[in-house]
């Protein structure tokens, strides 16, 4: 049950709702500027593309090794000034970042980003969560539609930078200031989420049982969003063989689909449920690979690539909405619970691709990588229905 403070007591259940979109799009707005900025970093630091895959490892580093910190810190603190804190830190940090002059600077400071990325993230969420709670009908899902949109949005920051050959430290310095502000002016508009004390248990846990198969879900979307996002231009250059300049569309249209879904997807789940608009997401994801990896041609890899976009656009932001539920521990701490499991699969199966490519070919490794979708779907059919 959510616990409103006095100040958050005084706000309509609309005005905690926009100040929490709010957060989703510093959040997405601040990682698509550092994003918009790797060519650059990149040329700056004279480093390949060996090289700067391994530089890149250390956020998700950073990200993982915190995610137990982050559920006991939600168990002790409200999501609101864990929110806030990792919203500062990821400011500032984003600021570093620009500033850096050497690899170690840089590797630092991308640990550093991955770790305020998880506290922001997850507590975040569990706001939206508690925003949730406040509503009869879902709205989960438009919160990450607007994290999408920040991503676009920062993307086009970006750009006008480059071209107008505006420093890096320049650019994320500018963006780190404007995310503090916004986020000082909006935090008391946030609702406050009274903290449930656990008992206190080893540093790493598996999730609770009812809690396994929401991992497991996540796990799966998880692998196959972050393979699209590896792989998708790489997989329209190699093996749907269009020039190298047109190699993106695939991405792009992927990622419009997946914006767009995240704006659908609620009014399908009051249509239609949570678990319906689950299993249809899966066999979406199974269906879309499979149809890119068995018809490598521009037109039918692009509406594979776009279904999958309508696939993955709901699915955690659902789960999410389902764990945060639980009876037995706070909505932050369920939720770091479950992303323990889902940031495995963003993080380690997409390098697998590379493996299987290598091997079979890339078609192979996406039509494997279809097998998730299905996964997906079994998984939906033993959800409770009191989890609908």
């Amino acid at each position: 049950m959510t616990t409103l403070t006095q100040t958050s007591a005084s706000r309509t259940p609309r005005q905690l709702r926009i100040a929490n979109m709010v957060f989703f799009f510093l959040s997405g707005f601040g990682y698509a500027s550092w994003a918009s900025r790797i060519p650059t970093i990149q040329g700056k630091l004279h480093l390949n593309e060996a090289q700067l895959g391994g530089i890149l490892f250390a956020m998700p580093i950073g990200l993982l090794v915190t995610l137990p910190i982050t559920g006991q810190l939600l168990s002790k603190y409200s999501s609101r000034r864990i929110m806030f804190f990792g919203g500062l830190f990821f400011s500032v940090v984003l600021a570093f970042i620009g500033f850096s002059e050497s690899v170690w600077q840089l590797c630092l400071a991308l640990f550093c980003f991955g770790v305020s990325r998880n506290l922001f993230n997850i507590s975040t969420n569990a706001q939206a969560v508690a925003v949730q709670a406040l509503y009869n009908r879902s709205i989960m899902a438009n919160f990450h539609g607007i994290w999408s949109l920040a991503g676009f949005a920062g993307a086009a920051c970006g750009y006008f930078m480059v071209y107008h050959n505006i420093s890096t430290a320049l650019h994320l310095l500018w963006v780190s200031i404007a995310l503090i502000a916004i986020s000082v002016w909006f935090i008391k508009s946030t609702i406050y989420e009274a903290p449930v004390p656990q008992p206190k248990k080893k540093f790493f846990t598996l999730p609770e049982k009812p809690l396994i198969i929401f991992a497991l879900i996540c796990f799966a979307c998880m692998a196959c969003e972050n393979t699209m996002y590896d792989w998708s231009g790489i997989y329209f250059e190699k093996a749907v063989f269009v020039p190298k300049a047109k190699a993106t569309q695939g991405f792009v249209a992927y990622m419009i689909a997946m914006t767009v879904g995240r704006f659908v997807g609620d009014a399908v789940v009051n249509r239609f449920g949570i678990k319906a608009l689950l299993r249809y997401s899966g066999i979406f994801i199974f269906c879309g690979l499979l149809l890119a990896a068995l018809f490598p041609y521009p037109i039918p890899a692009l509406t594979g690539f776009v279904m999958v976009g309508l696939g993955v656009a709901c699915v955690v932001p659902m789960v999410f909405q389902m764990a945060g539920r639980s009876t037995t521990m706070s909505s932050g701490t369920a939720l770091a619970s479950i992303s323990s499991i889902g940031y495995l699969g963003f993080l380690l199966v997409p390098p697998f691709i590379g493996f299987i490519a290598q091997v079979a070919g890339l078609r192979w490794s996406f039509g494997l990588i279809a097998l998730l979708g299905a996964l997906i779907v079994v998984l939906v059919y033993n959800i409770k229905d009191d989890n609908q």
